[in-house]
């Protein structure tokens, strides 16, 4: 998957999880959990839905990798 592919994906997914994150709260370093406040079953429910919708498996281990929105979509850009 190109990287303008996996941006919409994650951007889509994050959307799904937690639709009161706005576009301008996206950037590439904002952290999932500190910064957009996903709390952890919100964090799960993305992984999920990145899953569902990419077919990219996002194993425990990897968690600390797509901490942030810019690692998410790296993972995915290079996993999908």
């Amino acid at each position: 998957m190109n990287g303008q592919d996996a941006r919409a994906a994650v951007h889509r997914a994050i959307n799904q999880v937690a639709p009161d994150v706005g576009p301008e709260d996206l950037e590439s370093g904002a952290r999932l959990r500190q910064d957009l406040e996903l709390d952890s079953l919100d964090f799960l429910r993305l992984v999920e839905t990145i899953d569902t919708s990419t077919g990219v498996n996002i194993p425990e281990r990897d968690y600390p990798q797509v901490s942030t929105v810019g690692g998410l979509i790296d993972y995915v850009t290079a996993h999908g």
